[in-house]
């Protein structure tokens, strides 16, 4: 048998309309762009020890923890499909298969959210997301899904067709920032896996619940100007919207500049590097 490589590996996602329960006959969309995908499942042995052996008298299944993390260049085809469930906090079931002539390996994540997400972009790149995913549960197969269809977003969004803005801090008055060459973002849920004591499906999380949210980013800047060194010494508040493709794009409001620096080297340019919080956001 001959081992499976990355080529023949797929990821498609959709919506649920009942947490934990994959639609039927779903239509699933797929991510053509991916570069890494990293499905895990861990048991969560509850491992026993008692008198009479210095080894394990028992082990037994615990809260099953399903984890999924994928790396992938924006689809232009439609930049913010996935990542906006980020905000949203939708569930999703997300099917990750290896296929060859010989069979399937289909491993089926359902009741999923998306934990953190986080999108960069450089001069001379495409814009990149990676997101970590939470489920409640995997299926294994050698199937796809039944009645399933399936269609790929492909594409990708270089940096020429990105975009950095500014404006005041409740998104209003925006206005280009031409002096950066790279940016990042990143939104974190924190989401907190919640069993109860039931009888059945008893090792499954039963809630999967976000908690406090964490919006923050970092900017690069060639330095020709002191606007951030003025923010952070005035403790100004604004906006920053990202481009992410198309008429998509991620509006952070009400931020502020952690830390403003220089980093100064014999025989290189200057740039200015501003990692800043916000406390809002809006993926449209």
């Amino acid at each position: 048998m001959s081992l499976y490589g990355a080529h023949e590996a797929r990821i498609y996602y959709v919506q649920e309309s009942t947490y934990g329960v994959t639609p039927t006959n779903p239509s699933m969309l797929g991510l053509a762009t991916a570069e890494n995908v990293e499905p895990t499942v861990d048991p969560g042995f509850v491992k026993l020890r008692g008198l009479g052996s210095r080894d394990l008298q028992t082990i037994r299944r615990g809260l099953r923890h399903v984890d999924l993390k994928v790396s992938y260049a924006l689809p232009s085809d439609a930049p913010i499909n996935l990542l906006q469930h980020v905000t949203t906090l939708n569930s999703l079931s997300v099917e990750v298969f290896y296929e060859k002539s010989s069979g399937i390996i289909d491993l089926l994540h359902k009741g999923c959210r998306i934990d953190k997400a986080a999108v960069e972009c450089s001069a001379e790149d495409v814009v990149k997301a990676s997101v970590e995913i939470v489920g409640q549960d995997i299926t294994v197969g050698t199937s796809k899904i039944a009645g399933a269809t399936y269609a790929d977003y492909s594409g990708a969004v270089p940096f020429y067709e990105s975009y950095v803005q500014r404006g005041a801090g409740d998104g209003s008055g925006l206005a280009a920032v031409e002096r950066v060459v790279d940016w990042k973002f990143r939104v974190e849920n924190n989401l907190k896996r919640v069993p109860v004591i039931r009888s059945t499906s008893g090792h499954l999380l039963k809630y999967l619940q976000e908690r406090h949210r964490v919006l923050a980013g970092e900017l690069t800047f060639e330095f020709e100007s002191k606007q951030e060194y003025d923010d952070a010494v005035n403790d100004s508040e604004f906006s920053l919207k990202f481009g992410l493709g198309g008429a998509s794009s991620a509006l952070f409001k009400y931020c502020k500049w952690e830390r403003v620096g220089t980093p100064t080297k014999v025989e290189d340019l200057v740039s200015l590097k501003a990692p800043f919080v916000a406390r809002d956001v809006v993926i449209s």
